[in-house]
């Protein structure tokens, strides 16, 4: 094969200074959508709360200006100024436009961080249209300017502070040529990722404002992660007070929190050096196999595991479960930059073993608590082992029947599942309409009858007893429970599509509810959809249009230029009053359609909020609706 293109030292790129990060920015702050736009923030802020990891800190303030800058704040040492040895420039200069340049890769400045790469602030600098740093330190305040990373002033002295006035402030733009489209910062995912600093590092003050919306939150818990289960745990039944341990091993910290409750699911995370590492890693394996160990060796001592009883698995021993395990490590190995699962083997021996010691005597010296958290492992055994018999019917069954899909599927002819879409409706009448408006060729249809089971109030042996819920498992081909596997998704797109009233909403939420407790990977990897139809249909002379909501239904009345009486306005109850053509046209045609993308921004919060809306207790739902009761629009009565 001959190639006659140039391939010679010439077209070998070196790309300088922080042009990598400019060309790249997936490498450093993992992409350049709405959840890498917060990441600039995030790796800021990280670098003040390693100063507060070092006891160098107490105060951290964020502000998110009008014109969508940010400002972050901290008290701490600020970024030192003199000349870099073998740089020949101000060190301030040399962190803010070098990579893998800081105070974190050797020496005592940093007993430990979570911004152990050197590349966090940099890395800002580089994807922002312009960036200063004020830095308070040897009583002086020291200024420079950059812009897409290139200093635009030399580092100078722009007044005086006294002695102990020290810390750095941060300013920077990001680069809309980089970060493209309509993106902006969002208060709400901000301080969902702040509270979760305050919590693991305990005793610093961390305030935020947006001067957008003239909204501020100011985060400080002296109970740490204790505070931080007990927050995960109010709107449930407790089985035991909270279970907390601290240690520190070889030069590194280990801090649990542990409880269990009256839930069906578990909710645990897991930090290193303040990181919420969202994919786990070494630490949180540790925590768990402790916790099953530890669980297994009491119930037998007790005599309340027999000798023909199997050991619990895992599932059983975390049902219910809310904990969280922080540790400090001075030289911490992450996956990727972005730092989503922590790596270093010694964590899990070491978590294991303090995990295991302080739950184990927890449960010696606490025999009530100990019955009732293993008899809850007792009943979710049973419940997995009927749930498995369940499971393992269904399969015969369909395999009896040579039948591997439910009857009510209309499916589609397309068999690649990176082409396929799966409209989950509303209905039987709603779901004629889209069989017949839909494309056949990669449009499947699952009509749902009536309101599936609340799978957040349910174990998955009764979940399975459901026979919408067993269509829908059925029809998506990635099984359940311990069965669960993301590669048989028949369908790249699972598109939910219920009314615009009460009911349709309802719908909505118990399906969200199941995707997330049973098979969040489907809304990891961005799978799930929300279908927009449209509430009005709007004719005026030869012209229709349709309307999602009351504001565009009075701008295209203002835009055919008539009055709201001279119009012909129907407003859709449900998707069965479309005709097939109208629900292709405004719902399922991928031109003209809208579809809401369903993401997880914050687990913690994600599970505090469906336990709320969901969940047994009802005080808590009661003050939700009072709360936003005035926020409500399109009520049907």
């Amino acid at each position: 094969m001959s190639d006659n293109s140039s391939y010679g030292a010439k077209d070998i790129q070196v790309l300088e200074g922080l042009e990598a990060v400019r060309r790249r920015p997936g490498m450093y702050v993992g992409g350049t959508d709405q959840k890498a736009l917060h990441h600039l923030i995030y790796e800021v802020v990280d670098n003040s709360i390693d100063e507060a990891l070092n006891g160098t800190c107490d105060r951290i303030s964020i502000s998110i200006h009008q014109d969508s800058s940010v400002t972050v704040i901290d008290n701490g040492r600020g970024i030192p100024v003199d000349i870099h040895p073998q740089k020949g420039i101000p060190a301030l200069e040399v962190v803010m436009t070098t990579l893998h340049a800081g105070g974190k890769f050797g020496g005592g400045s940093y007993k430990v961080s979570g911004g152990l790469h050197g590349v966090g602030v940099s890395a800002v600098n580089a994807l922002s249209e312009w960036c200063e740093v004020e830095v308070r330190r040897d009583a002086q305040i020291h200024f420079q300017r950059y812009e897409c990373g290139i200093p635009k002033t030399p580092v100078k002295v722009i007044g005086k502070c006294k002695p102990d006035d020290t810390g750095t402030r941060t300013t920077f733009m990001f680069d809309r040529s980089i970060f493209k489209g309509d993106l902006d910062y969002k208060f709400d995912t901000l301080i969902q990722r702040l509270r979760e600093m305050a919590f693991v590092t305990r005793g610093v003050t961390i305030h935020a404002s947006d001067e957008r919306t003239g909204t501020e939150m100011t985060f400080y818990f002296e109970g740490g992660i204790t505070s931080f289960v007990r927050y995960l745990n109010r709107n449930r039944e407790k089985l035991h007070p909270v279970v907390y341990t601290q240690r520190d091993i070889e030069g590194m910290g280990f801090e649990a929190a542990i409880q269990f409750t009256d839930a069906y699911s578990e909710s645990v995370y897991a930090f290193a050096n303040t990181i919420n590492t969202i994919d786990g890693g070494t630490h949180l394996t540790g925590l768990r196999a402790a916790i099953t160990r530890v669980i297994n060796d009491y119930a037998r001592r007790a005599g309340m595991l027999k000798d023909a009883d199997p050991n619990f698995s895992g599932d059983d021993t975390r049902e219910g479960l809310t904990a969280i395990i922080s540790i400090k490590h001075p030289d911490p190995q992450f996956e990727s930059q972005t730092k989503v699962k922590l790596m270093n083997p010694e964590v899990q021996t070491y978590t294991q073993q303090v995990v295991g010691e302080a739950f184990g005597s927890f449960l010696e010296e606490n025999p009530s608590a100990a019955k009732s958290i293993v008899s809850k492992c007792l009943t979710s055994a049973r419940a997995r082992d009927a749930a498995r018999k369940a499971r393992d019917l269904v399969i015969r069954k369909s395999a009896l029947e040579s039948l591997t899909l439910p009857g009510k599927l209309a499916d589609c002819s397309e068999r690649d599942s990176n082409k396929t879409e799966l409209y989950i409706v509303e209905g039987d009448s709603a779901g004629g309409s889209a069989k017949q408006g839909r494309d056949r060729h990669f449009q499947a249809i699952l009509p749902l009858r009536g309101k599936i089971l609340n799978t957040e109030r349910a174990r998955l042996d009764k979940i399975l007893g459901n026979n919408e819920v067993r269509a829908l498992i059925s029809a998506l081909g990635t099984g359940i429970g311990d069965n669960f596997d993301v590669e048989g998704l028949r369908y790249g797109r699972i598109i939910i599509m219920t009314d615009a009233d009460v009911d349709g909403s309802h719908i909505r939420t118990l399906l969200l509810t199941f995707f997330f407790r049973y098979m969040q990977p489907l809304i990891d990897e961005g799978h799930l959809y929300i279908a927009q139809p449209p509430l009005y249909r709007i004719a005026y002379k030869d012209k229709i249009q349709y309307a999602y909501n009351d504001d565009d239904k009075d701008h295209i009345i203002k835009d055919f230029g008539a009055s709201a009486e001279k119009v012909n306005l129907s407003r859709y109850k449900g998707l069965g009053e479309m005709n097939p053509e109208q629900l292709w046209e405004t719902t399922l045609n991928p031109e003209n359609r809208t579809l809401l993308a369903v993401s997880i921004e914050d687990a913690a919060e994600a599970d505090l909020t469906f336990d709320m809306l969901m969940g047994e207790a009802v005080p808590p739902r009661t003050r939700f609706i009072q709360t936003h009761a005035r926020d409500v629009r399109n009520l049907d009565v």
